[in-house]
């Protein structure tokens, strides 16, 4: 049996994982066609029928600390880790940018450097933060990066910490997280609507929603594609290096806001929407920058897995996301 160790279980990816793994089946949450034909004839594909996910918080695995790290690697002895632990507070780590940068950028590096050390594979989740935004496309996997704001900086750092000591890591960027699971901008766009009669939302920051659980989908399929890529009798093809993952179509924060009150209201989590008032970014200042175009390219992920097995509709994910909250206790 392959194992799969996950970081930050308490998270919002962790929980998505969680989900797949454990509501939907690991198995049934494969996406794409196996890596060759051999791997299928050989009936090693897919290797999720064979995997066991290990899912670990901050309280069980400390990824700023080396030693937390070994033990763990060593106990549990997976063959893939994704890392899905992170520092997410975009604002705050503006005023406690040593915290983000141990988080972001120094753990992940010695995540991978104890991985490689043990010849166990990673998949690592970084952001559409590490661009300016000032692009007039969505951004390539290969494009330049240039963050403008602390937590932006932190993940990239963590990215180049992650392929210096691990070449043959996978990282997947993402953008604009949400579900039923944690704090995100879904859940607290229901809250605001239930205490507010009015409320606005700027227009101007365009990128894509994704759902974690879409996410998560993703991440294991990577995952299992290491493995397979592993086995020493396998002709798959290593998928290392940068992927972009982002929900479709690109939106802005006001457009994505209309939905998810839209679809609220017909689903009966609120009566009526709050009005909504469309403002630019300098109307709403923060203390971290944000790209005001974020959208992302996602033609290796396309290549890899095949466009029509990849889910990200973010319009689908936003209803699976309200249904999950009004069935919940």
């Amino acid at each position: 049996m392959k194992r799969i160790l996950v970081t930050g279980a308490q998270g919002q990816l962790g929980q998505a994982l969680a989900y797949c793994d454990t509501k939907v089946g690991h198995s049934s949450g494969y996406l794409g066609a196996p890596p060759s034909a051999q791997s299928q004839a050989e009936e090693h594909w897919p290797p999720t029928q064979k995997t066991r996910l290990m899912l670990q918080s901050r309280h069980e695995l400390d990824i700023t600390q080396p030693d937390s790290i070994a033990q763990t690697l060593e106990t549990l002895q997976p063959a893939v880790v994704i890392n899905a632990a992170a520092y997410t507070a975009v604002d705050q780590a503006e005023s406690e940018p040593h915290i983000a940068h141990l988080l972001n950028g120094l753990a992940p590096g010695l995540l991978a450097q104890a991985c490689a050390e043990r010849g166990i594979a990673m998949v690592h989740v970084s952001t559409d933060y590490v661009f300016d935004g000032l692009a007039s496309l969505p951004y390539a996997e290969d494009a330049a990066t240039a963050p403008i704001s602390v937590y932006g900086q932190s993940k990239l750092e963590g990215e180049l910490a992650v392929f210096s000591a691990l070449p043959s890591a996978v990282v997947l960027r993402t953008s604009r997280v949400f579900s039923q699971f944690g704090t995100n901008f879904l859940k607290t766009m229901l809250r605001l609507g239930r205490e507010r009669h009015e409320l606005s939302i700027v227009i101007d920051q365009i990128g894509g929603p994704s759902y974690a659980p879409h996410i998560a989908q993703v991440l294991l399929t990577l995952a299992d594609r290491l493995i397979a890529a592993n086995r020493s009798d396998s002709q798959a093809d290593t998928p290392a290096g940068v992927y972009h993952f982002a929900g479709q179509p690109n939106v802005s924060w006001y457009g994505f806001a209309q939905e998810i009150f839209s679809q609220a209201i017909k689903l009966g989590l609120l009566s009526h929407a709050p009005a909504l008032t469309a403002i630019s970014t300098k109307q709403y200042p923060t203390p971290a920058q944000r790209p005001a175009q974020s959208g992302l390219q996602q033609s290796r992920l396309n290549t890899l897995l095949g466009v029509e097995n990849i889910e990200r509709n973010w319009h689908e994910g936003i209803e699976k996301s309200l249904l999950a909250l009004k069935a919940a206790p």
